[in-house]
Formats: C-alpha cells, sequence, structure tokens
C-alpha cells in the first residue's frame, strides 16, 4: 500500500493486509482517527528477501509489530507472505515455514492489541503448500479468475 492511497483504503476496506512499515502503519492510525475506524491490518513480510517486492525483512517483522501495537486505530491481525514465486511449488516451503515461526512467536508474547489470527501465505501456485504450512488464508486469483493478460491491460491504458 502506498502512502497516498491510504486515505482511500481505509474508507473502503475491512482489512489491510499490506502493512510493511512503521510510516505506512501511523499513516492508516492517522487517517483512521479522523473517520472514528479502528482497522484490521496484517503485516506483510518479504519473506524470500526480494529486492523487487514490499514487505519487511522476516528478521524485522517482530520489532515492527511492536512498534504498531502502540497504535490505537490499528489492530495487527496476523501476518502475510506471497513467498518468491517458483516453477515448482515445493520451493515455497521454506519460506512459509520461517513464516508460520515468526507467527507463532509473535502469538506467544501476547502484546496488547495483537491477535496473530490470521497466517496469509501462497498463492494460486503454492497455496496446497501454504496451507500445509499452517495458513488460513490464501490468495488464489488466477485458479479463479484465469491468468491476468498483461498486454489487453497495456492497450486498455494506452491512448
Amino acid at each position: 500500500l502506498q502512502k497516498n492511497k491510504v486515505k482511500k483504503a481505509v474508507k473502503l476496506f475491512d482489512m489491510i493486509e499490506t502493512v510493511d512499515s512503521l510510516e505506512i502503519a501511523r499513516e492508516i492510525d492517522k487517517r483512521c482517527a479522523q473517520i472514528g475506524k479502528v482497522m484490521p491490518v496484517l503485516v506483510e513480510i518479504n519473506s524470500g528477501r526480494e529486492e523487487q517486492k514490499s514487505g519487511v525483512f522476516p528478521e524485522k517483522t517482530e520489532q515492527l509489530v511492536r512498534d504498531i501495537s502502540s497504535l490505537p486505530n490499528i489492530r495487527v491481525m496476523g501476518l502475510m507472505t506471497m513467498g518468491p514465486r517458483f516453477g515448482n511449488p515445493e520451493d515455497s516451503r521454506p519460506y512459509f515455514v520461517e513464516t508460520k515461526k515468526i507467527f507463532e512467536r509473535i502469538k506467544k508474547l501476547n502484546l496488547p492489541d495483537i491477535q496473530m489470527k490470521y497466517l496469509s501465505m501462497g498463492m494460486t501456485n503454492s497455496y496446497k503448500i501454504a496451507l500445509d504450512e499452517g495458513a488460513n488464508m490464501v490468495r488464489i486469483g488466477s485458479k479463479i479468475f484465469g491468468e491476468r493478460d498483461y498486454g489487453a491491460t497495456a492497450k486498455a491504458l494506452s491512448p
């Protein structure tokens, strides 16, 4: 979630699943305070440590959750990772295992206003592995809606 989209997002959504920095969390908190809302969020982990992807690195997740716990208009409900995309879904397993360990460790801390209810991992190609490793929320868009046609999108956007 980009900072400039937060104002609109807090009005539209019942949960934001892509919080990856204290800066974004503070903006969500500020915007929710203005409309009297408490926003459930998932902290996004960049489990593959991929430069081109958003998300907090695994080793910084606990501190980010601790920092967010002090914000009155946000409730951390869990973690989200997509993991690196591989041809073989089995290659995603170590990233999901690591994310599950972080989830359980944070859950045991019993931090105030941190519920750790949802573990969102995997996408269409890796959701079965994610479920094996403890996910209770998955992202299976292309399995439902079909593959994206990026060429059609580009044509629709061109002048």
